[in-house]
């Protein structure tokens, strides 16, 4: 890896809404970082606190617009979300003016829009990350200003026709390759990690707490560490409840957001989640089996296609929320409990899937856009 000392670059990192579209920004920032040792970064988002608690425990500065989303809003809150918007717009340019950045990459998400086009009318350079196979709204729309455009599915160069887009994959914090050995207790049976995304999901909750139940009943015991979300959190602990799950087991495995999902990933045998992109491509770089549950509401079902794209590989298996029950999902841990063969299987598969020159590559570009390429 080529250093590049004595070269100052200034960075603002614009995005957010989920975990999902802040870490592979934390990925970038982190090869930056190790690339060029002056370098001063700024993230900017909305104003979720999730946001500034995920920024704030890796140490980066933090800034806010106030930006919210349009989706399924209806047409009276969309009017007013695009009310917004020139408010944002001066937000953004204020922030640019003062922090001066040599660059700003968005990362997808709602604070990313107004952020990215402010950059450009200011004459700054900048690129965008589509995490997901189909783009979101945002992104499709700044792909026809911005400087660079990366990709990280196939199939969703597509939609980007009108301009060259750079296949990279979706960067990976690297510290999830490095857990704490003293957060990793000894493991005495087969090990589930259920997350439903930073926010959790209802459906995936109440499947697997019952599903646990189900595999207990019939004498099976496994572990689990379980991300219900905050919203859902005391609820799922009153239902593991009554499954029979005592009350310190429910503190130590049943957590609202897991923050050392380094650990969490390397106790796990199985996963079951959600299939967002930058947990597909977490569980690719950590070769980790899956049963990935898709958002059915996501936008032009871009989780089922994610999904499918790591489950062709034999990487995962897929199932839809509409077909998920109970019983469906003990009856498949249970198999994968008792064919440990298939499971590494399915891990090599995953491994293939992942790209672990993404964070590399889009800083590559990055510093060809601001003049700094090692010559």
């Amino acid at each position: 890896m080529t250093e590049d000392r004595g070269k100052k670059i200034r960075c603002i990192i614009a995005g957010g809404g989920t975990g999902g579209h802040l870490f592979p920004g934390i990925a970038i920032a982190g090869e930056l970082q190790s690339r060029c040792k002056d370098t001063e970064l700024l993230f900017v988002v909305g104003r979720r606190r999730m946001e500034s608690e995920i920024l704030r425990r890796y140490g980066f500065q933090v800034a806010f617009i106030h930006v919210e989303g349009m989706k399924g809003r209806g047409w009276k809150k969309g009017l007013a979300v695009l009310s917004m918007l020139p408010k944002s717009l001066v937000q953004s340019m204020r922030i640019i003016k003062d922090f001066k950045p040599s660059f700003v990459m968005g990362v997808g998400g709602y604070s990313s829009g107004p952020f990215c086009l402010a950059a450009r009318l200011m004459g700054i350079p900048t690129a965008i990350h589509e995490q997901n196979s189909y783009p979101g709204l945002t992104n499709r729309l700044l792909a026809r200003v911005v400087d660079r455009i990366f990709i990280s599915f196939e199939e969703s160069a597509s939609y980007f026709k009108h301009r060259n887009s750079i296949l990279t994959g979706n960067p990976v914090r690297h510290e999830l390759f490095s857990p704490s050995q003293d957060s990793l207790p000894p493991k005495d049976h087969f090990t589930v990690l259920v997350v439903g995304g930073s926010q959790g999901a209802r459906a995936i909750n109440e499947a697997f707490v019952k599903a646990y139940g189900v595999l207990k009943k019939s004498g099976k015991n496994i572990a689990f560490i379980h991300q219900t979300g905050e919203h859902d959190h005391k609820r799922v602990v009153e239902d593991y409840g009554v499954e029979g799950l005592d009350a310190l087991e429910l503190e130590a495995n049943v957590i609202p957001f897991i923050k050392d999902m380094a650990s969490a990933y390397h106790r796990a045998d199985m996963v079951v989640s959600r299939a967002g992109a930058t947990t597909l491509f977490e569980l690719a770089a950590l070769s980790k089996p899956s049963i990935l549950i898709p958002y059915p509401y996501a936008t032009n079902g871009h989780q089922e296609t994610n999904a499918r794209s790591l489950a062709n590989r034999g990487g995962a298996e897929v199932v839809l929320q509409k077909d998920l029950t109970a019983d469906g999902l003990a009856k498949r841990l249970l198999t994968y409990m008792n064919h440990p063969q298939l499971l590494k299987k399915m891990g090599e598969a995953a491994r293939s899937f992942s790209c672990p020159d993404a964070d590399r590559i889009i800083v590559d570009e990055i510093l060809k856009l601001t003049g700094r390429a090692g010559k």
